[in-house]
């Protein structure tokens, strides 16, 4: 055989092996995707990674629990995980490149002031999502088809906060703080405008405080100067932590009421002592849920017995979501979003927080917020509005 011919019959044998590789993904195409990635976002790293930890680890143990059930028509699913560093501009980097590793259903974020920014990119990627965490109200009040929430609402949270403060404890005189995030500013004006309800009690004074920041005692000792019976927090527990420390520091008596991005050991931990008898807002404790004691036993085997407070949420989530996937890949319909988040709205799910149905917003029809209070160290829950 000629040299030109031997080159010919390579160049053939070339051609086939291409065309047999393009047929074959061809193949593989139109049976749809080997797997199925969702993703998870929220603080992964820095000061909140504790709570971005927790949300990556209860959506893991839900798409671990599926895998282990063969998947989704026995395609396996995958989490891709997006670190947003609860950053509103790093939050809809990691949205894109979320939706760009083909995502069809998003767990996330953390943080509202994450969560909002994001939700456009999904919103406009035709990605439903279901937040564990972010409670602000704006977050479902925007309209979009595809965001969802396990979680309660800012609005819901702060009236429970300013009942237990001017009808139950009935005080005169309270201060309010926030971080100036879109989750602490927006609690903390929640709970102002709820206090309305209650005339006698008297706001005397309203600031903010800016996130990172480690030392707080002149704001502090600024509010001891109003004589406050209470002073109420809107943020997280890296700034709440210092607050309840240094308000010690200063002669600050008061004690502190915050909300349910305070509720983690991490705030005891920063706080010591001072932590004792701070208020925190949060929904009931799941150890007393017997709907959650099969979720709270695989998640301390897997993970530990530390208080993980949105881990429950975020499995819930997870479940939710690839319960509406099962649904619409029976359908053919996988990758059609609106379909998927018709499925999710019109869900009667019975899951480790006990039953969820979705509204036309995306927000849980009942989300039961009580008042916890700090105590040997601990959480524990103390009150519970009536009705």
């Amino acid at each position: 055989m000629s040299r030109g011919n031997s080159q010919m019959v390579r160049t053939a044998f070339l051609l086939i092996a291409i065309l047999a590789s393009a047929l074959a993904g061809c193949q593989k195409g139109a049976e749809g995707p080997s797997e199925i990635v969702i993703g998870v976002a929220g603080p992964m790293t820095g000061d909140q990674s504790k709570l971005g930890g927790d949300v990556e680890r209860g959506a893991r143990l839900a798409v671990e629990e599926w895998n282990a059930r063969g998947g989704i028509n026995g395609k396996k699913l995958r989490l891709e995980v997006g670190d947003d560093q609860h950053d509103p501009k790093q939050a809809v980097s990691v949205a894109n490149k979320l939706v760009n590793s083909g995502i069809v259903g998003m767990v996330g974020h953390f943080n509202s002031s994450a969560s909002i920014p994001a939700s456009a990119v999904y919103h406009s990627s035709g990605v439903p999502m279901i937040t564990p965490a972010s409670t602000n109200p704006r977050l479902t009040d925007q309209g979009f088809w595809n965001v969802f929430r396990v979680c309660g609402r800012d609005d819901q949270q702060g009236k429970v906060a300013a009942d237990f403060a001017g009808g139950q404890l009935k005080l005169k005189r309270v201060a309010i703080l926030h971080d100036k995030t879109t989750y602490g500013q927006g609690l903390a004006e929640e709970f102002r405008k709820s206090l309305a309800a209650h005339p006698e009690t008297e706001v005397v004074s309203f600031d903010g405080v800016t996130q990172g920041d480690k030392d707080f005692r002149g704001i502090l000792t600024s509010i001891k100067g109003k004589n406050p019976e209470l002073f109420f927090f809107g943020g997280v527990f890296p700034e709440g932590g210092q607050l309840a420390k240094q308000a010690k520091e200063v002669g600050l008596t008061a004690p502190m009421l915050s909300g349910d991005g305070v509720i983690d050991p991490k705030f005891i931990e920063i706080a010591g002592a001072a932590a004792e008898g701070t208020y925190l807002t949060f929904t009931p404790d799941p150890e007393n849920m017997p709907e959650a004691k099969e979720f709270l036993e695989k998640y301390k085997a897997k993970y530990g017995n530390e208080l993980a407070p949105y881990a429950i949420y975020s499995y819930d989530a997870a479940n939710i979501l690839l319960t509406a996937l099962a649904e619409a890949e029976k359908e053919g319909k996988i990758k059609d979003g609106k379909r998927v988040a018709e499925i999710m709205r019109n869900v009667n799910y019975d899951g480790a927080l006990g039953h969820i149905e979705f509204d036309e917003k995306g927000d849980v029809k009942k989300s039961p917020y009580i008042v916890w209070i700090t105590k040997n160290g601990k959480f524990e829950e103390f009150w519970k509005p009536q009705g």
